[in-house]
């Protein structure tokens, strides 16, 4: 078997304000036939192999897999697509419907769907990640035209704007000869500059309390935090994980089994390349004012701890070992070593180095760090009720 893997350097950051949600419908549109290909997953399938894509708000990847001795054709597949789409009315009206129904299905017909639309409109007030990847509102979608679509492609989908990686029973050299083949010929394009707006810190605490029919109060507690690679960034990392990675996390322990307030917890940074945001996402057992209360008290007691006392070698250390078995299992996967080699590319790194950064961690830089990002000025608190 062999995995080829295409990431794009364009994402829903890249958007116009009066037309998100663009990234994730463009991946659709990938499928939807292109120069020589009318129908991308038959072509795929009938050599054994099957795709899959996903959009964030930073890049756009693209996936195959398929027997080893079909590389060709994944190639010829991909490289007919970043050659030119074909262009189409129908693909664009079918794909459209396909996304508008998405969102519907996603952010307005289930429990605390548009909870992350809410968030990232308290978060931010200027970075374009004040909208989720989705898009903002899927009016934005039924109006994007042909044109929109075209100007997209060519801005953005280019060999200079993307990272191939292959992983597989292949050789290197079997897979270069076989690359240069079929995407030599592909022209550079001149890449829309990306001239993003720096997202300014919180002078005070935000709140927001809304409801809706959802089946219990759930509450999110955010932090600006740097992007991706910044000091500070794995030291984040890693307290997320202190937090609230596998029963001996803090929070599984004192939180969940020591109080009667959450039915989860839980902690996680967004990984995003720009400065995003820290996350605690909790549910409550109870609702009410005086539940909510507790709740808060409860998580920020644990901040505060960050903030004021060194996390212990051994803890550190089992973080670290936990994230290093994770990693090491799941490259067992050549689709997960085809990504990651992709994405180190994309970050100008060694993907063998992943660890160290970590393995540089100290007690005192966590601390260091916590107090950086838990303060309380920098505070983003969104309370979601159930309806009465």
């Amino acid at each position: 078997m062999v995995a080829v893997n295409i990431v794009y350097n364009v994402g829903s950051r890249d958007e116009r304000p009066d037309l998100t949600g663009m990234a994730h419908l463009f991946e659709h549109l990938m499928f939807g036939g292109s120069a020589h290909v009318a129908d991308f997953d038959g072509e795929l399938s009938a050599a054994g192999g099957i795709s899959n894509a996903w959009t964030s708000a930073d890049f756009t990847n693209f996936y195959d897999v398929l027997p080893a001795c079909n590389l060709q054709t994944a190639l010829w597949l991909e490289s007919d697509r970043m050659l030119r789409l074909d262009f189409l009315e129908r693909s664009l009206e079918v794909q459209r419907s396909v996304v508008i129904e998405e969102f519907k299905q996603v952010c307005l017909n289930q429990p605390y769907g548009d909870m992350d639309h809410i968030l990232r409109s308290l978060a931010y007030t200027r970075h374009p990640y004040r909208t989720p990847v989705i898009g903002k509102d899927f009016s934005h979608i039924e109006r994007v035209t042909l044109d929109d679509v075209k100007h997209w492609f060519y801005a953005h989908y280019a060999p200079n704007n993307a990272v191939l990686s292959i992983s597989g029973n292949v050789s290197f050299d079997q897979a270069r000869e076989a690359v240069e083949h079929w995407f030599a010929d592909i022209p550079r394009r001149g890449i829309a500059p990306r001239k993003l707006p720096a997202e300014p810190l919180p002078q005070a605490p935000r709140s927001k309390t809304v409801s809706g029919r959802v089946p219990m109060t759930a509450i999110v507690i955010a932090y600006p935090m740097m992007g991706y690679g910044q000091p500070g960034y794995f030291d984040a990392d890693i307290l997320s994980d202190v937090l609230a990675n596998g029963q001996a996390s803090r929070f599984y322990r004192e939180l969940l089994m020591q109080t009667d307030i959450f039915n989860q917890v839980d902690a996680a940074i967004q990984g995003s390349e720009e400065p995003g945001l820290f996350l605690i996402n909790a549910r409550l057992r109870d609702n009410g004012p005086q539940a909510e209360q507790r709740a808060i008290e409860a998580i920020l007691s644990q901040l505060a701890r960050l903030r004021n006392e060194p996390v212990d070698p051994h803890t550190l250390q089992l973080c670290i070992n936990r994230l290093e078995s994770a990693r090491t299992f799941g490259l067992l996967n050549y689709l997960s070593v085809a990504q990651t080699i992709g994405m180190a590319e994309i970050h100008g790194e060694d993907p063998d180095a992943f660890m160290e950064p970590y393995r540089a961690i100290t007690p005192e830089s966590l601390q260091a760090t916590a107090r950086r990002i838990f303060d309380p000025n920098h505070q983003i608190t969104l309370i979601y009720r159930p309806e009465n």
